[in-house]
């Protein structure tokens, strides 16, 4: 075994490189990890670490196999464009019924049911998280691998201690569906084809490394509308449901 060149690897860039990694997994592993965790908030109580288990599982499952070609999936036109509204479709999904019992069916009511939802929504979330954990690895399989392993123990710890915050404060899954619109927004409007046939016509752009980008306060206006525009439907909503007219026609509707 050639010592040498193993113990090469580790320079200091190495370690740069590493901490990067460790860095980018502890930020972006919380939006991951509020999906996870309100996704798992219909299951049975000794079944949801069952669910953030098998779901942080399949979810980074999912991350090794499109990291190889993260960067360009992610400068495919309505790539982001369609994962920012399957997230905004998700985040009101998980919201349905907030605090109604006699609508608990509308929420993951079984682990495969839960572990769907979290594919889908960790799928069209992560793509970023990939793209950043790949830039950072500058090649390194060894790096990469790692970056990616260590999600899933991130993603589990969190998600299950927000599962149960989420239990007792039901405020905080108020706060994740508001985070989840945020980044649902985000994703769209920094879709390709909505840069070039929206945000350039509009002059709403910029150019970096020869890349069009959207407006940085574009991007902040849209992003704040999105987790407002999600907290005010899923109000409205339930609003609606406890109305008396609703509650008349459900009613008779049981008579």
């Amino acid at each position: 075994m050639d010592f040498s060149s193993i113990m090469g690897t580790f320079t200091p860039q190495f370690f740069v490189n590493l901490l990067s990694i460790i860095v980018i997994d502890l930020v972006l592993a919380g939006d991951n990890s509020i999906v996870i965790a309100m996704a798992v908030q219909g299951l049975p109580k000794e079944q949801r670490l069952k669910g953030i288990l098998f779901g942080a599982l399949a979810a980074v499952g999912l991350r090794v196999l499109f990291t190889f070609f993260a960067s360009q999936l992610l400068a495919v036109s309505f790539v982001k464009l369609v994962g920012g509204i399957l997230i905004l479709w998700i985040a009101l999904k998980l919201m349905a019924d907030t605090g109604e019992d006699e609508h608990k069916e509308t929420k993951a009511d079984t682990v495969w049911k839960a572990v769907w939802i979290i594919l889908v929504a960790d799928f069209t979330m992560s793509l970023d998280n990939i793209l950043a954990v790949a830039g950072a690895s500058h090649g390194s399989l060894m790096l990469l691998l790692f970056g990616l392993g260590l999600s899933i123990p991130l993603v589990v710890f969190t998600s299950s201690i927000l599962s149960k915050l989420m239990a007792k404060f039901p405020i905080i899954i108020w706060i994740g569906a508001a985070i989840l619109g945020k980044v649902g927004a985000e994703m769209i409007i920094t879709d390709p084809v909505v840069i070039k046939h929206v945000l350039v016509p509009i002059n709403m752009t910029y150019l970096k490394d020869g890349v069009i980008h959207a407006n940085h306060i574009l991007t902040t206006v849209v992003e704040i509308g999105g987790a407002l525009s999600v907290v005010a439907i899923a109000l409205i909503r339930n609003a609606l449901k406890k109305s008396p007219d609703n509650t008349d026609a459900a009613e008779s509707a049981a008579a």
